[in-house]
């Protein structure tokens, strides 16, 4: 287990946490040999949010396995144990190792990932411990925070009391709830918290699936040994991410010729700078050119035409995203059901860090008569609850057209999209699951859906109701089974 001292007014507890570093550093490793599962579980679910060759500090990271798993670009680890850390550099020279009160932090600079792994229970005042950390996060930090659930207190003492476990000092008694808290009254928003790991021992063939099913029902999975909490700063104690963005808006279209004028006439401008990228994708309507006679007619706007090489909006979407040069990007549909008027409030709750993805539902507000029908509407509200659960997110109407999200975060998602594979022909769900996978903050913007006034639907209700469904089972398998 990490290791890490408390200091302040209370010597007595400063001695016996200083005292308890000293000896647990030694036989850090051999723990991590006897309860193999519980670390490698642990590591992983770290390692899982973490993306490769980030910025990474962590707080309490004994001999470096941890951080050395992560693979950082930048990696720094603080201890107050000199031997372990004197361990910790012959195994891992190319990162940076300080030895250190974590209270205090003499780190300067900031990280992409901030973890603390089973260390807020020694601190004596956790509230200052998560304040402490202003100076090291930046806009998008991620600050991870692991600790065991203290329903298990029992059981642990008893593993102590009959030498299956090494005995440690009194700790802090946290709660998810408890952690949650704390973090928000440091100015921390927590972006995920929940429990997993019921079973903490055991041969990994056994467990592993085990764990699997059971931190994805509701209520077992309260049960999970291991707590935990990721936060991001508050947007208004941090600098603005981009301080004037500019931004790209995507317009998939096929077979869509009458709407172009009353996009490009409608278009808000957004940001510094605003350009309008249509990606047509094969029409036979003259959409294509009707897009570019806009072009010419209009000069002081910066729009352009992209031809798709593939099919589907999906890859109309990742064409136009691949060609953007926006800090921004926003989907707008082509058959104007979402009026380009709505996209000002994506943008607002996107740069003003309300939200890091941003996702429209068309099933809040009424909706014109023929907007939507019936069978659409029922299935869209059924998939709603379902990929809400699948997500941890509440998310109402995952195949609104209409989203938002940051380019460096999308290059994000585009570069982890071999963990859910080539699925889907929407765009929609590639987007969804990425952003829940790097747990990004989703939020939804309610949008007023509209009748068609040119061309025709290209959903088919049954055959697309059967890929929602197949890709429900992947986003399980993914996200909540895994």
């Amino acid at each position: 287990m990490s290791t890490a001292w408390a200091r302040g007014p209370d010597e007595r507890a400063r001695r016996v946490v200083r005292s308890y570093v000293d000896r647990s550093g030694a036989r850090g490793a051999g723990a991590r040999v006897r309860y193999r599962y519980y670390y490698d579980d642990l590591y992983g679910f770290i390692r899982s949010q973490v993306t490769p060759g980030a910025a990474v500090l962590d707080l309490g990271c004994g001999d470096g396995t941890l951080l050395a798993s992560l693979q950082p670009s930048v990696g720094v680890g603080v201890d107050l144990s000199e031997a372990t850390l004197a361990r910790a550099r012959a195994r891992h020279p190319d990162l940076r190792f300080v030895c250190a009160d974590i209270e205090q932090l003499p780190i300067s600079g900031t990280f992409d990932y901030v973890i603390a792994s089973n260390v807020v229970g020694y601190v004596i005042d956790v509230l200052d411990f998560f304040r402490n950390l202003a100076p090291v996060v930046g806009p998008s930090t991620r600050v991870i925070v692991a600790y065991y659930n203290f329903a298990w207190e029992p059981f642990l003492k008893l593993a102590e009391r009959t030498g299956l476990k090494s005995r440690e000092p009194l700790q802090n008694w946290l709660s998810r709830l408890d952690l949650a808290n704390l973090v928000e009254l440091a100015d921390l928003e927590p972006v995920t918290s929940g429990y997993r790991t019921p079973l903490p021992v055991g041969p990994a063939w056994l467990t592993a699936p085990l764990n699997t099913t059971l931190s994805a029902l509701p209520l077992v999975r309260r049960l999970g040994i291991i707590s935990y909490v990721t936060a991001r700063p508050r947007a208004r104690n941090v600098a603005p991410r981009i301080p004037d963005p500019t931004c790209s808006v995507i317009v998939p279209a096929r077979n869509e010729r009458g709407n172009i004028r009353g996009i490009v006439e409608r278009l808000p401008r957004l940001g510094r700078h605003t350009e309008a990228i249509f990606v047509e994708g094969h029409s036979t309507d003259g959409t294509a050119e009707e897009i570019q006679r806009m072009i010419d007619e209009r000069q002081d706007l910066d729009l352009k035409l992209l031809r798709q090489d593939g099919v589907g909006k999906g890859d109309a979407v990742r064409k136009g995203f691949e060609m953007a040069s926006g800090d921004v990007l926003i989907i707008l549909d082509a058959d104007m059901t979402v009026a380009p008027e709505e996209l000002p409030k994506f943008w607002s709750a996107l740069v003003e860090e309300k939200a890091e993805f941003v996702n429209g539902s068309r099933l809040v507000y009424p909706m014109e008569q023929r907007a939507m029908r019936l069978a659409n509407l029922a299935g869209n509200k059924l998939f709603g609850l379902i990929f809400s659960w699948i997500l941890d997110e509440r998310v109402t109407d995952t195949l609104c057209g209409s989203k938002a999200l940051w380019a460096s975060d999308y290059r994000r998602i585009a570069e982890n999209r071999r963990t859910f594979g080539d699925f889907d022909p929407f765009g929609d769900f590639d987007l969804l699951f990425g952003a829940a996978n790097l747990e990004l903050k989703i939020r939804e913007v309610p949008v007023r859906y509209r009748e068609r006034t040119y061309g025709a639907t290209n959903i088919d209700r049954w055959r697309h109701g059967l890929l929602l469904a197949r890709m429900a089972v992947i986003g399980a398998r993914k996200l909540r089974f895994r």
